[in-house]
């Protein structure tokens, strides 16, 4: 037990010297934050431990340092007067307020070797970033309102659209800019045309035509990309995605038959155990023994596996309509096997093992028709396709 305890404390004591290291090594190499959040893991549980005292110098400094970085970085950018720095402006009063206000729970802390409570300078940054926000905001709202007249191309406008996200998180609904924003991601969104091709010489169920085109059941979550089967007028549509099924292979129905015979021991109730002279055997408390009874058992098992099997095979192509060109295909293909066992038997069942037992009192079923057969290929197929669309991205 003493051994324990020396090891544990060993190990706490290492952890210790090792987090202290770990937490000058972030100051010296400029690590403030980093220092500052390590420290106050440290200090959030008993600070008034004498093995806590060093984070409280190293906290004090690491925090002086950081926030005169801050101020002094604040006070270049404004001198530079470029409006671009305002985000950078706003952001750094942000982390001077929010690193203070995870200090303030832990003062005062006292250092005692030194006698003394550590010093933080601690100040009120709300109005700095009330206006820092103010001029923010109209920098963002002005830049986007020139930038929309002046935009060509897709990647503009979803700049600007950032752009004015980010403005309607710091100031929600400022001006007209949810209008802009709603502007801006319809003008910079990939609008795709989706058609569907049947080159074989199957019928495709119209419910399988439809689950493929319903792209509201991919589960898609692609901010600038739009796939419509059902043409709009008011849109233009940047690029076509044509669809088309080749293929379409159907199996004959099919019964495969198998027929097994097993034989087993198995237990058929008890008898008395007899020795070597046939007499019953006596145990020493001058009870009979009884044993398990043991019997051969035979059984004949007739399989039958039903079976029929569709393939569908095509190519999903993507085309710019603006150029008439062919950007890229794809290959796709999907299976469906509907099987179907079932089984009977003459003799003792207690001879079949569990695998062959499951099929017994199963009856033949009717095979679905070639209809569903192409339907219930299409769930597989619809998953290539979701994949395909997923990883597609437009250049």
């Amino acid at each position: 037990m003493k051994k324990l305890l020396l090891s544990l404390l060993i190990l706490v004591m290492l952890v210790s010297c090792n987090s202290v290291k770990k937490t000058q090594k972030a100051l010296n190499t400029g690590n403030y934050d980093q220092a500052i959040t390590i420290a106050l893991n440290k200090l959030r549980t008993n600070k008034e431990r004498k093995g806590r005292q060093p984070y409280i110098l190293m906290l004090e400094e690491a925090y002086a340092k950081v926030v005169d970085r801050d101020l002094n970085t604040i006070s270049y950018l404004k001198k530079e007067g470029n409006p671009a720095n305002l985000e950078r402006t706003y952001n750094t009063y942000l982390s001077l307020r929010d690193r203070q206000e995870k200090i303030k729970p832990l003062l005062p802390l006292y250092h005692a070797e030194q006698g003394r409570n550590a010093d933080f300078k601690i100040e009120n940054y709300d109005q700095d970033i009330i206006n820092t926000k103010d001029k923010l905001s109209n920098y963002l709202y002005d830049n986007a309102k020139r930038r929309m007249v002046s935009a060509t191309k897709k990647t503009d406008y979803r700049q600007i659209y950032d752009d004015l996200v980010y403005l309607d998180k710091i100031t929600p609904n400022y001006k007209d800019s949810r209008a802009i924003i709603e502007d801006a991601h319809i003008k910079g969104t990939d609008f795709v045309n989706v058609t569907m091709k049947n080159k074989t010489d199957v019928i495709i169920p119209k419910r399988l035509e439809a689950d493929l085109l319903n792209f509201g059941t991919y589960g898609l979550d692609d901010l600038w990309t739009v796939y419509h089967s059902k043409p709009q007028s008011a849109i233009q549509y940047d690029y076509a995605m044509e669809v088309t099924l080749r293929e379409i292979n159907i199996s004959p129905e099919r019964i495969k038959e198998r027929q097994l015979e097993r034989e087993k021991q198995v237990k058929d109730g008890w008898e008395y155990l007899l020795d070597e002279n046939d007499e019953i055997v006596i145990d020493e408390e001058g009870n009979k023994v009884k044993v398990d009874k043991m019997v051969t058992v035979v059984c004949e098992y007739y399989e039958f596996t039903q079976f029929k099997a569709a393939n569908v095979v095509g190519n999903v192509q993507y085309k710019n309509l603006r150029t008439k060109q062919l950007l890229e295909s794809f290959p796709i293909a999907s299976e469906y096997v509907f099987e179907h066992i079932y089984a009977n038997y003459n003799g003792d069942k207690r001879a079949l093992d569990d695998d062959l037992v499951r099929f017994l009192g199963l009856q033949a079923v009717q095979f679905p028709s070639n209809e569903q057969m192409v339907y219930d290929s299409g769930e597989n197929l619809k998953n290539k396709l979701k994949n395909i669309i997923t990883r597609y991205r437009f250049k």
